[in-house]
């Protein structure tokens, strides 16, 4: 008995090593390969999360997450190619495009309207903030902070323990992770700084970034809780669904796109 219990335990361990030495080997290759391979993969990642999430909000008639999963790549693509504007830029043609899938989400759908256009929103411009750091030392360094944050707030959590950050929608994290993630962000950011790729004014900003991440998480959670499933879907064996393997990366892209227009937009006045 106690045999058979210690093996279920273990069942998914397989498939879940054998699932992420594929996706770390496509994402490497695409960050190492670059351009339209990168930003085909990013196009069809935000078309997955996209049908992922409608499909949790509302999961039938069928058509309906499909469509806008398709919606959301081709809304991506536009924007990528729509013009020549400058990416800070708020309200730009490129930024007013991404708007597309939300408002027919909102408008389509029974109830969750409004989530669907705010979360929807922030996928959409996820992925804007993945294609326009693009395949490099950015990148690389975005996604160090978020998990730099990930493991910081996962000991300090184990570790110290403490009151719950917000235990009707995430119970496991506590005060001290989340601080604890933000520091280890920020101890970061001054690392990069030192090596030229930071100013000390965006160092100041990655808690705020490191903090979009974690509510990335918690949001998706919340998400998954109201509607009582596990998993956004069953799409990678052992890992559940594209969004849940995004969630934190989701909130912290759709953060810094938010962050660097309203800075150009500070900056150019």
């Amino acid at each position: 008995m106690n045999s058979e219990t210690s093996s279920s335990k273990w069942a998914d361990l397989a498939p879940r090593l054998l699932s992420a030495i594929a996706m770390a080997s496509v994402a490497g290759f695409s960050i190492w390969y670059g351009g339209s391979f990168y930003q085909a993969l990013i196009i069809l990642v935000i078309g997955l999360c996209m049908w992922e999430f409608i499909r949790l909000l509302q999961p039938a008639p069928l058509w309906l997450p499909v469509a806008l999963g398709f919606a959301a790549s081709g809304s991506l693509v536009l924007s990528v190619f729509w013009s020549q504007a400058a990416p800070g830029i708020l309200f730009s043609p490129k930024i007013l495009v991404l708007l597309i899938v939300p408002v027919l989400g909102a408008a389509l759908l029974a109830q969750h309207r409004l989530l669907c256009f705010s979360y929807g929103l922030l996928i959409m411009l996820a992925g804007l903030g993945f294609i326009a750091m693009g395949p490099g030392p950015l990148l690389i360094w975005f996604i160090l902070i978020i998990v730099m944050s990930d493991i910081a707030g996962y000991f300090a959590g184990r570790l110290i323990g403490g009151k719950k950050f917000w235990p009707r929608v995430s119970p496991k994290k506590t005060w001290s992770g989340t601080i604890a993630g933000w520091i280890g962000a920020l101890a970061l950011g001054v690392i990069g700084l030192s090596q030229g790729m930071f100013s000390p004014l965006e160092v100041i900003f990655i808690p705020l970034i490191a903090f979009a991440g974690q509510m990335g998480d918690i949001v998706q959670s919340a998400i998954k809780r109201m509607v009582g499933v596990k998993d956004s879907s069953q799409l990678i064996p052992g890992h559940g669904g594209v969004l849940d393997r995004f969630d934190a990366m989701i909130g912290a892209a759709g953060a810094l796109v938010v962050l660097s227009a309203i800075g150009s937009l500070i900056f150019a006045g």
